[in-house]
């Protein structure tokens, strides 16, 4: 099995969320997500738990890329622009810092104009485990 399939069919919040699984290489990941009706809050805009969850598993993609279990230990992020129905949001996570233990990774999410929706940082471990069954990224 693949990283990307690992994390892909594996997250199955992030799955039952609308988040589709894009691409991964060393360091890096890449996700998406079609705005819904059901990502919007109640004022009419998405919801930022939904950016939080696309931004989140284009960090999964990234820090395990080297199929060892990464987890985050901290995250947040910053909301610089409304998310619509209808758009397609696209995160993308870079390694900060691709320390062997406590990575750190930035993610940026755009919509299909390539506006900058949101920021994502993110602290991780690195644990002593192997992804079981992982054998490659894509």
């Amino acid at each position: 099995m693949t990283l990307k399939d690992f994390i892909g069919e594996g997250d199955h919040f992030a799955r039952h969320s609308g988040v589709q699984v894009l691409s991964v290489a060393e360091n890096y990941g890449k996700a998406s997500l079609v705005v819904a009706n059901e990502h919007l809050n109640a004022g009419g805009v998405c919801q930022g738990g939904a950016i939080f969850t696309l931004a989140d598993t284009a960090l999964a993609l990234a820090a395990n890329s080297g199929l060892m279990l990464t987890l985050s230990v901290e995250a947040s992020i910053s909301y610089h622009r409304a998310a619509m129905e209808g758009d397609v949001l696209t995160a993308e996570a870079v390694a900060l810092c691709p320390h062997p233990k406590i990575p750190a990774f930035e993610v940026k999410v755009t919509n299909q104009r390539g506006e900058l929706i949101a920021s994502f940082k993110s602290t991780c471990y690195t644990k002593k485990a192997a992804l079981n069954g992982v054998t490659g990224l894509e």
